[in-house]
């Protein structure tokens, strides 16, 4: 391995939560202008909030109506540029050690915002398109079910997170670090001078809280490993055995990515047909979060029982 794959390496939380788009199209790239931003006074805080209004462009090209292909290619270049943004911070980060809580809180809702910019979009364009459609109801209908998509994608962020950051946790302590409970942030929140700081702080704390509450059994293995290995001196062969299980979830993960939810997104807002990525999210990625959730629940389950 070279100093150049070295560093490429070294720029990304592991290979192991990275699905297969990311490693040949998304990272590659977001490293090459990572590196080229290190050099200068750009900050990764910089570069993500970029993003969110890249984002926030490609959900207003999908507003357009009539249908135009012109603005459809556009919106999703712009979700692809967005994207590869999302990349860049972190990467820029890693390699510079420039970073901050509110960094990383910013980069984890940077997507939410782009999404949630699109069902918004998504709601006043069908408004449009089908008037009439479901009678007087036709706009409380449209609403409500981009409020289920809101919420459906909100969780499914919030567990799809959690999970990979638990897997980082599991490969080694330096890893996931970032792995936090919800004990623990609100510990520091309750220490932290009001401001800007503690506002993120706090949001980040709801948003654990909302990954804990998806994930009980989990919890209770976190808390069995707690009290037999306190300050995290789990052995490592029990850390290799949970990395290994953990390992076989992120294939299922995997669908509840950026990638998992834009690929069906962009040949649908290609159709025309933009009333199909609700059924989909709502339907189609709720039930792969469930699965996953069963599949991660089993397994913790098969480790309590393991420690008793």
């Amino acid at each position: 391995m070279n100093e150049n794959d070295k560093e490429y390496q070294a720029s990304l939380k592991s290979l192991e939560t990275e699905n297969i788009i990311d490693r040949k199209f998304y990272r590659p790239i977001g490293f090459y202008f990572a590196k080229l931003l290190s050099r200068t006074r750009v900050t990764p805080n910089m570069v993500t909030i970029l993003s969110i209004f890249v984002g926030l462009g490609g959900g207003l090209c999908f507003v357009h109506t009539p249908y135009d292909l012109r603005w459809a290619v556009a919106g999703i270049l712009c979700m692809v540029v967005a994207n590869i943004m999302d990349c860049i911070d972190g990467q820029l980060a890693r390699l510079t050690g420039i970073k901050s809580e509110i960094g990383r809180i910013l980069d984890g809702i940077a997507g939410d915002i782009w999404f949630a910019c699109i069902y918004i979009c998504f709601i006043i364009r069908l408004t449009a398109e089908y008037p009439d459609a479901l009678g007087s109801m036709t706009t409380g209908i449209l609403i409500a079910v981009g409020l289920l998509s809101g919420i459906s994608h909100l969780v499914q962020a919030a567990v799809t997170d959690y999970y990979k950051t638990l897997h980082l946790f599991f490969i080694s302590p330096e890893k996931g670090k970032e792995f936090e409970r919800s004990t623990s942030i609100r510990r520091r929140v309750k220490a932290m001078p009001h401001g800007v700081n503690r506002l993120f702080s706090s949001l980040y704390y709801y948003y654990t809280l909302i990954q804990e509450r998806a994930t009980p059994r989990l919890q209770r293995l976190l808390d069995q490993l707690e009290a037999d290995y306190p300050q995290n001196t789990i052995p490592e062969t029990l850390r290799q055995h949970l990395r290994k299980d953990s390992r076989r979830i992120m294939n299922i993960v995997d669908f509840l990515t950026f990638n998992g939810r834009t690929i069906p997104l962009f040949l649908i807002v290609l159709s025309g047909h933009i009333w199909l990525y609700f059924v989909f999210e709502i339907l189609i990625l709720n039930t792969v979060l469930v699965l996953g959730i069963r599949r991660h629940e089993a397994m913790c389950r098969h480790h309590l029982k393991e420690r008793r």
